[in-house]
């Protein structure tokens, strides 16, 4: 099998597996528990929480771990909407934001807040100009993703953050698909709350974390909850976080030699797509005005829907998608993509490519066979 849907997630990497395996076995206890067993989890909790803030230039008293992204993104927004003042009442999200925060959107708009979904410009970017016909007196909340999971396109959150917080308006990004393959400083960038996940980086499913930087105001979606300082209830994964941790730290200490080689990887691609004069059609390029996550390329296939595209390469042994896994089986356009500029027919068409750590000049070469042989069967049937 020839794995290239990275940004769906990862295997787990050996540094990961090792701590996994050794706490579990050996430092099993409840971190809440008083006696040593659990003062041995609790050690290892807080050595966790100090090396994830100094990997995203946070404080440590601002990390509170999660089951993921998705439930990172849920409880931050709740969280500081529920600490703002009764009258910001209205939150404003990107239309290029992952599908978990259309989901709370919905439950959101039941307990009275209301929402502004803002398109970006025609380059795809959320920029001051687009925000601010949209800024109210009562505008509590700003999220916008730091890179998109479909097109890798990634936004510039520093530029935005001055002009929200002179009108005390909160920032939230989603950085799930940038955390680990991109430099993130949270001071830097001038977010307010950070959403991170575990399995897009080599660690284990069913952890990640929420950074709100301290002096947030925020309350707890769960009354008298007494994990993570009331941000979520549940008994604290310290096994699965320590092995998050470890496998972040792995991905931060390599990044620049894996961004050069999904730099150079992505050239390849493109180049060889082009040499076979396979329909394929960028979604987003790399240009002067936009950056890209290099190891995500989204595109369209003409003439073809990207299920079936999916669905021939996974016949080959090739495991491509055609989106956000977490959308996965919900057959309708993408809201993403649809903002960016496509027909509805479009982004039908729409198929990912994600390379990882190990994924290989031969295996892409595999991809474009597949994808040729896909051409020629689709000028056959014109022909007849």
């Amino acid at each position: 099998m020839i794995y290239l849907d990275y940004a769906a997630s990862t295997p787990m990497c050996d540094e990961a597996l090792h701590i996994y395996s050794v706490l579990n076995k050996e430092m099993f206890g409840n971190a809440s528990s008083l006696h040593d067993a659990g003062g041995q989890a609790a050690y290892t909790l807080d050595y966790s929480r100090q090396r994830m803030a100094n990997m995203i230039g946070g404080q440590p008293e601002g990390i509170y771990f999660t089951t993921g992204g998705t439930e990172s993104n849920m409880l931050i927004v709740q969280s500081i909407l529920n600490g703002l003042p009764q009258h910001k009442k209205h939150w404003i999200m990107s239309a290029l934001e992952h599908h978990s925060m259309y989901n709370l959107a919905t439950k959101l708009e039941q307990q009275g807040y209301e929402l502004t979904i803002v398109q970006p410009d025609q380059e795809g970017r959320i920029t001051r100009e687009v925000l601010i016909p949209h800024l109210r007196d009562n505008t509590g909340l700003v999220s916008v993703q730091h890179a998109n999971s479909e097109t890798g396109l990634i936004q510039d959150l520093a530029a935005l953050s001055p002009l929200l917080h002179e009108r005390g308006i909160m920032l939230h990004s989603d950085a799930v698909q940038t955390f680990g393959n991109v430099h993130i400083d949270v001071e830097a960038m001038g977010v307010d709350a950070l959403s991170i996940s575990s399995h897009k980086v080599y660690g284990p499913k069913g952890v990640g974390a929420a950074y709100l930087k301290p002096g947030t105001p925020w309350r707890p979606v769960y009354p008298d909850t007494l994990h993570e300082n009331g941000f979520r209830p549940g008994t604290v994964n310290v096994p699965g976080i320590a092995a998050f941790v470890a496998a972040a730290e792995m991905m931060t200490e390599q990044m620049e030699m894996h961004l050069e080689r999904y730099a150079t990887l992505r050239k390849y691609f493109i180049a060889k797509i082009q040499e076979r004069s396979i329909p394929l059609r960028w979604v987003v390029q790399e240009s002067e005005k936009k950056a890209v996550l290099h190891h995500i390329v989204g595109c369209f296939f003409d003439g073809y829907e990207g299920q079936y595209v999916m669905l021939e390469c996974n016949r080959s042994g090739v495991c491509i998608s055609t989106g956000s896994a977490c959308a996965a089986g919900h057959h309708e356009p993408s809201p993403a993509l649809q903002a960016l500029g496509a027909s509805g027919r479009e982004a039908l068409q729409f198929i990912r490519i994600s390379f990882g750590r190990t994924t290989t000049i031969e295996e892409l070469n595999v991809l474009v066979d597949i994808l040729t042989d896909l051409k020629h069967r689709q000028e056959r049937s014109l022909s007849r």
